[in-house]
């Protein structure tokens, strides 16, 4: 009854008030036609207006988009931008087809101006991922195509985008992550997107072993890699005494790109050439002594 109301601009007392007057019954019947055609034609004009409007934001946001991209906005800025100005323009395309069905603005906005404490307690997760969203695009501490690992859960990835609301990382598997962006900004992140690398393994050799002629396999190994930068640091040293073995650390440094392939390879290779070289790579054991009386 009330939708009706609002669609014909009547009041309920006026049409209780009609309904009382003899021959109003058939009236209505007569004129129900009538106003169900009017009825389907607003309809089909709202629809109309809503595909149009549809187009008009997708028209908008590349516009937005094209030219941030000009202006050499950051990816991440181009995405948050654009997820915004989606929402908002959608949010006033329903306003704008809702007035045309006889609904006041004003009267929306005073009942969303009513309720606003409790969407606000409702939604305060997500407008906490909104200001962290805010947050990370003032203060960056990553970009999109930084490698970044968030402390709280460990996740840790390649940042594809930054909404408004969330994060989405690629994982060196494949597999996406999305993270909230309020949850960013609250904690620590290890961003590992500078241009150079160090990697640190540790190789653990027997007590019985030259442990002079281990270090020169060990250098060499670093000095024959291609990827290894040998402007940078290589260092092969004693890190530990062991319960077992004598722990010797292996460092250098790789481009961004070639890091994970490097260490991979290093590894292997260390581990060959100590082979080769006849150096034992003791495993964890227990010496027990028996005293008999």
């Amino acid at each position: 009854m009330v939708d009706f109301c609002l669609l014909t601009g009547t009041s309920v007392e006026e049409i209780f008030e009609e309904l009382k007057q003899p021959g109003v019954v058939e009236k209505y019947l007569s004129e129900l036609p009538e106003k169900a055609l009017h009825l389907g034609v607003r309809v089909l004009l709202a629809l109309l207006a809503f595909i149009i409007g549809v187009q008009l934001i997708k028209l908008i946001r590349k516009i937005v988009k094209k030219s941030m991209t000009r202006a050499g906005a950051e990816t991440g800025a181009v995405q948050f931008v654009d997820s915004f100005i989606k929402a908002a323009l959608y949010v006033l395309l329903v306003l704008m087809i809702a007035s045309s069905f006889g609904v006041e603005a004003a009267s929306i906005v005073a009942l969303l101006g009513s309720a606003g404490v409790a969407i606000g307690l409702a939604v305060q997760g997500s407008l906490s991922n909104l200001a962290g969203g805010v947050l990370i695009l003032l203060l960056k501490p990553f970009r999109v195509g930084d490698y970044i690992q968030e402390s709280a859960t460990g996740y840790e990835g390649t940042v594809k985008e930054i909404q408004i609301f969330y994060t989405k990382l690629l994982t060196p598997d494949n597999k996406a992550v999305i993270l909230p962006n309020g949850q960013l900004a609250n904690n620590s992140i290890v961003n590992a997107s500078q241009k150079e690398r160090r990697m640190d393994i540790v190789v653990g050799v027997s007590y019985k072993a030259d442990l002079k002629r281990a270090k020169e396999v060990l250098e060499a190994v670093l000095r024959e890699d291609e990827a290894v930068l040998k402007d940078k640091d290589i260092l092969v040293f004693v890190s530990e005494l062991g319960s077992s073995s004598v722990d010797i650390g292996v460092r250098c440094w790789f481009s961004k790109e070639d890091f994970w392939p490097g260490k991979w390879r290093v590894t292997e290779n260390c581990k060959l050439a100590l082979d080769a070289a006849g150096i034992e790579i003791p495993f964890n054991q227990l010496d027990v002594h028996v005293n008999s009386r």
